[in-house]
């Protein structure tokens, strides 16, 4: 009976993790889909603007870690750039999970 009990207490704790880990990933499908508004600075070949000349990065095949790093630095403030700062403030931890997720899967060639 212990051991029925044990097994379920193990069985119980590890779906919870699966739980927490399937949170704290993101979702290339849905990524996709909130990446839209970012192609037509970071999915161009090399995009720049008018004036200042700014060339936009190319974000297929980043790290997820460092997208997600990015994205709450603009969105905290930590990071400056007037149009960055504005996506970002509008975007939930998961959005940023999921675009992470999205650009992990493009070849960054």
């Amino acid at each position: 009976m212990i051991q029925r009990l044990a097994g379920i207490a193990v069985l119980a704790m590890l779906s919870g993790m699966a739980l927490v880990a399937n949170a704290e990933s993101g979702d290339p499908q849905q990524g996709k889909v909130k990446f839209q508004g970012c192609i037509g600075c970071h999915a161009q070949p090399l995009a720049t603007n008018a004036y200042p000349t700014f060339k936009f990065p190319k974000l297929a095949g980043q790290h997820p870690e460092y997208i997600v790093a990015a994205l709450k630095a603009y969105k905290s403030g930590e990071r400056s750039h007037k149009t960055m700062t504005f996506q970002a403030g509008s975007l939930s931890e998961q959005d940023m999970l999921d675009i992470a997720a999205y650009l992990a899967t493009l070849d960054g060639q």
